[in-house]
């Protein structure tokens, strides 16, 4: 039988199953440290106005039962292969970023406010609790992604070239920029976050001095 702590893992979100499985994908992903050497800038919201929230996100099966039911089922849709994704409204250029890419639909995700704030993030701060205590993974973890390499799961961030979906390198927060910290600094919460899950330093990786490796199924390449 589990003991409570051990049903409550994972004290910085309330998504405890879709936590569990992304420990263990970062249990023996391998790193890209390249990728996170290039320059990123922080997150901006006041300029990109939630540009990466504009088409909703995609919920696992447990985000979607949570925030459904915290939500009184309002706020999503099922998207055309039966999984739920939260729903989006129309947004006109006082919404846009200056920026938004031509290519996206110009739309936002319904739990924006008007200051382009999530409020699943809001109301987890007004709790006292971790901002992304209710927030869904995919949308805390941008533009951080895990792909497969030769079959081993590999933290990576997408170049212009590499992003053949067309969005994340198209985001303001995902945009590589000259003078910019390096993203293993600029993204150092999301990595912190990943972290705290898997119970493996992300950051520390990524920070730690030339010629130091502080786990040995960490690659440049992964």
């Amino acid at each position: 039988m589990g003991s409570k702590l051990d049903r409550n893992k994972f004290d910085n979100t309330v998504f405890q199953e879709t936590s569990a499985g992304l420990a263990k994908q970062l249990s023996e992903a391998g790193v890209d440290h390249a990728a996170f050497e290039r320059p990123l800038p922080v997150c901006e919201l006041a300029k990109c106005r939630a540009t990466c929230c504009h088409d909703g996100v995609m919920l696992s099966d447990e985000e979607a039962r949570i925030l459904g039911e915290l939500g009184g089922g309002d706020g999503m849709i099922e998207a055309e292969d039966g999984r739920k994704k939260t729903k989006t409204v129309a947004g006109d250029s006082s919404k846009l970023a200056g920026d938004f890419p031509d290519h996206f639909p110009k739309t936002r995700c319904v739990f924006l406010d008007d200051q382009h704030r999530c409020q699943w993030q809001l109301r987890a701060v007004e709790e006292g609790r971790h901002p992304w205590y209710y927030k869904p993974t995919s949308c805390w973890l941008h533009p951080v992604l895990i792909t497969r390499k030769k079959e081993r799961p590999v933290l990576t961030l997408l170049s212009r070239e590499e992003d053949k979906a067309g969005f994340a390198s198209h985001t303001p927060c995902g945009k590589f920029r000259e003078g910019a910290a390096p993203a293993r600094e600029s993204l150092g919460m999301e990595l912190k976050m990943l972290g705290v899950i898997s119970g493996r330093d992300f950051y520390g990786e990524l920070n730690a001095p030339p010629g130091f490796s502080s786990r040995a199924n960490s690659s440049n390449s992964g």
